[in-house]
């Protein structure tokens, strides 16, 4: 088993805490502040909920996770150190400078500061080589990207294993090119912010006006096609160079002020956090939270149908994800039910139930050889009847698996009983009774399955005593 060390258990430490130990790695968490456990295990809280909505498949099983007492007891043993304090150099070299007594010479050790370059960090330290910046986004552990930057101290080949890493974790490792302060993203979001300051500041919006031209504006295209290609869109047939030939001098106008920041007055803060209550202090930390989340799990979920930006990148991580293991009665979902797969009554609709049943025939076609490569020769399984029974409400949030049993095998007839069961206390949700017939997908009519699928038929058949 992996082994992390979280340094540092904050919001973002906390989000690297979930990434981790939800994708199956040990986690030991070192912060000397008292509250660090229950702050942690709040973020975890949440990480566990929706993280595992973004799959079609389970993660990995949970790892282990461990509060230390000491920083020496938290990296021993670690192959990868997060380093999450707070945002003062000091601080963050003496703590790297430090641990660097106890860790592997081949562990990596990971920062995830948002400004700081890693030539900075790695001053004083005994293995400069070892120290790179990891620069995540809250929440770390729905949030795709991290920026990895090295220095001329670091290796091309750790930075690339570190991206291994990273990759298998189901993220985004983004190589910046060279050390600059605050990498690349932050640069670009200070941008955003030192405007829309000035914005309040002189009275031409609101910050719910600012979020409302963001969130349902340009955040839309950003969200899936990024800066330039949406700009490349804009200049229509004759592409990027029409809309810069365009647009261009436009950047010579008086558009903006990001070259000075207002003054942070005290009106100005009381100003902003004031507009900030009105806005969305209705609702607590938490359950913003919860409503920032859903909302990701829903957006990246659409993604991820379409196979596009951070969608594509869940599909490539899914597909590293072990499916379940065959058993008697084989074991062909397991799930948890995603935020966008419910209704207005809170809980799963009728269609997604005939989703579930039918990804675990998928399955039990997949484990008699009926697959994807037997369709591209001409031969498949057509479903005829279905029959469901929904039995108890199914909530967002809850892991489910599907146990399928075949109860009749007969040349090119097959039937599937499948039953939907939640995990946490074993209770059968909903079940279905599913007929196929086997086909011939060049003249459309009944035949028998080819001889292999036959032979892989009648040992499935003889583990669940169906009638041949």
């Amino acid at each position: 088993m992996s082994r992390a060390a979280i340094i540092g258990g904050g919001v973002i430490g906390g989000g690297w805490a979930a990434r981790f130990l939800l994708n199956g790695w040990d986690v030991a968490i070192y912060d000397p502040d008292p509250e660090a456990a229950r702050k942690i295990n709040d973020v975890l809280a949440g990480a566990r909920r929706a993280l595992p909505m973004l799959y079609d498949r389970a993660l990995p099983a949970e790892g282990e996770l461990t509060f230390c007492e000491t920083l020496e007891d938290a990296v021993t043993g670690a192959i990868w150190i997060q380093e999450s304090v707070p945002e003062r150099l000091a601080l963050k070299q003496s703590i790297l400078k430090s641990l660097q007594d106890t860790v592997s010479e081949r562990a990596v050790i990971g920062s995830s500061t948002s400004g700081f370059k890693p030539s900075d960090l790695q001053k004083g330290a005994m293995r400069p080589g070892q120290i790179i910046v990891t620069h995540p986004f809250n929440p770390v552990y729905l949030i795709p990207l991290v920026e990895v930057v090295g220095s001329a101290a670091n290796d091309d080949a750790f930075l690339t294993a570190a991206e291994a890493t990273l990759t298998q974790l189901g993220m985004f490792p983004l190589r910046v090119r060279a050390e600059i302060d605050a990498h690349i993203a932050d640069r670009l979001l200070e941008a955003v912010w030192r405007e829309a300051l000035w914005l309040v500041s002189d009275g031409i919006a609101t910050t719910e006006d600012i979020d409302n031209a963001i969130r349902y504006g340009f955040g839309l295209r950003w969200a899936q096609m990024g800066l330039f290609e949406t700009y490349r869109i804009a200049g229509g047939e004759a592409g990027m160079t029409h809309f810069m030939e365009q647009f261009g001098p436009a950047l010579s106008w008086p558009w903006t002020k990001l070259m000075d920041v207002p003054e942070f007055t005290p009106e100005l803060v009381d100003l902003i956090a004031s507009q900030s209550d009105q806005q969305s202090g209705a609702l607590d930390i938490r359950a913003l939270e919860r409503l920032r989340d859903d909302n990701l799990v829903a957006l990246m979920r659409a993604l991820k149908q379409r196979d596009a930006a951070a969608g594509a990148l869940l599909n490539a991580h899914e597909a590293t994800l072990g499916k379940p293991q065959t058993a008697v009665p084989l074991v062909s979902v397991r799930r948890v039910i995603p935020v966008d797969w419910t209704d207005y009554n809170g809980h799963m609709n009728e269609g997604r139930y005939g989703q579930v049943f039918s990804d675990a025939a998928d399955a039990v076609m997949a484990e008699i050889g009926a697959d994807a490569a037997y369709i591209a020769g001409g031969l498949s399984y057509f479903t005829v009847e279905t029959t469901i029974n929904y039995l108890v409400e199914t909530h967002a949030g809850e892991v489910v698996e599907v146990h399928s049993r075949i109860t009749l095998a007969d040349g090119k007839k097959l039937r599937i009983w499948h039953e939907m069961i939640r995990r946490a206390d074993g209770v059968v949700l909903a079940n279905c009774d599913q007929f196929l017939l086997h086909v011939s997908l060049e003249t459309r009519a009944s035949c028998r399955p080819a001889p292999q699928v036959l032979a892989r038929l009648d040992a499935l058949v003889k583990q669940h005593g169906a009638t041949e």
